[in-house]
């Protein structure tokens, strides 16, 4: 300040230092909200990544609830049968699934759909028996597990997002 005018004036001239602390601060604050926006998005990923993991499960859940029916179906209940066409029911809490049947060569195929908590989850089953070289019939099941409704596993909408997970056995 100088004591004519009573006003703070800046003379680079006499101070080239000035304005010095002013950038320094702008870096300073360029590298904070740098290393805040790099938290964001790792948080962001995070929450994605664990949302993922609970759909997953839910569509591995699907799988096994329809492996684990088709399996008491067959063993229990002999709804396989070579040339039969009957409907899966696992137990009085699971809705009736439409079984398809079809055969080529001696070799019969099944495809049940299993709608599960309310068709809000599904299941796709496929069940093929064919005859075994010493006799009888060798059975494999594959259950194919999703996180949404049969509705939208039969007739997916545009960009329509949704997890699957198998599960097979063969004996």
């Amino acid at each position: 300040m100088t004591p004519e005018t009573g006003v703070w004036k800046l003379d680079a001239g006499k101070n080239p230092e000035a304005g010095f602390a002013l950038l320094v601060a702008v870096i300073f604050m360029s590298v904070m909200l740098a290393f805040a926006l790099m938290l964001g998005s790792l948080a962001y990923k995070q929450t994605v990544l664990s949302s993922s993991a609970i759909q997953s499960q839910y569509a591995f859940y699907a799988a096994d609830a329809g492996l684990e029916c088709a399996l008491y179906a067959d063993q229990q209940l002999g709804t396989f049968r070579t040339g039969t066409s009957e409907t899966l029911s696992c137990s009085d809490q699971l809705p009736v699934a439409s079984v398809a049947v079809y055969g080529q060569n001696g070799t019969d195929y099944y495809k049940a759909t299993l709608e599960l908590e309310g068709n809000t989850r599904c299941a796709v089953i496929d069940v093929h028996k064919y005859p075994a070289p010493v006799g009888g019939f060798t059975t494999y099941i594959f259950s194919q597990g999703y996180d949404v409704s049969c509705d939208i596993v039969s007739e997916p909408p545009a960009n329509a997002r949704f997890f699957s997970r198998g599960l097979q056995a063969h004996y």
